[in-house]
C-alpha cells in the first residue's frame, strides 16, 4: 500500500439546522495492492480532539512536526485507523461516535513511527507501507 496524502479538517455548518460543526473529518488517500487509488474518510466527534492526551502520549495539538509542517491530531486519525485495520482499504467512510472505539485504534499503534510517514509525504509525496504490522506496537 502506498500512502499519498493524510489530512484532516473541521466540518463547518452548511445550514443552520445541521450539526456538522460538532465533527472532524480525517482523510487518507492511498494506492491499494491492486493499484487503485482510494480515499478513506473518517468522521469523528470533534470533542475527541480535546481528550486525546488522556489516551495517547501527545500532550497538545499539533501533535508533532514533520517536513517543516505542523501535524494535527485530525491529520493522523484516518491513517491510524487504516494501519490498525487494513480491511478498511475496502471502505470509503468510517464513522466513529464512541471515544472508546477511537481509543482502541490508538492503543495498538506505534505512534513514534508516524512522523516518518509525514516526512516522506513532504519530501517524496508518498510513503510505501511494506506491512501495516510494522506500525503495530509490540508489547
Amino acid at each position: 500500500m502506498k500512502i499519498i496524502s493524510c489530512h484532516g479538517y473541521e466540518l463547518q455548518k452548511a445550514q443552520p439546522n445541521t450539526s456538522e460543526d460538532f465533527f472532524n473529518r480525517s482523510e487518507v488517500t492511498f494506492v491499494d495492492d491492486d493499484g487503485v487509488e482510494r480515499t478513506l474518510h473518517v468522521l469523528y466527534v470533534r470533542y475527541f480532539d480535546e481528550r486525546f492526551s488522556q489516551w495517547t502520549p501527545y500532550e497538545q495539538d499539533p501533535v508533532f512536526q514533520a517536513g517543516g509542517k505542523d501535524v494535527y491530531f485530525k491529520d493522523i486519525v484516518a491513517l491510524v485507523c487504516l494501519l490498525v485495520d487494513p480491511s478498511l482499504q475496502a471502505r470509503k467512510r468510517v464513522y466513529i461516535s464512541e471515544e472508546e472505539e477511537l481509543r482502541r485504534y490508538f492503543s495498538s499503534i506505534d505512534l513514534a513511527k508516524l512522523p516518518e510517514v509525514f516526512e516522506a509525504l513532504a519530501k517524496k509525496q508518498s510513503y510505501t507501507v511494506k506491512s501495516p504490522l510494522l506500525f503495530i506496537s509490540q508489547p
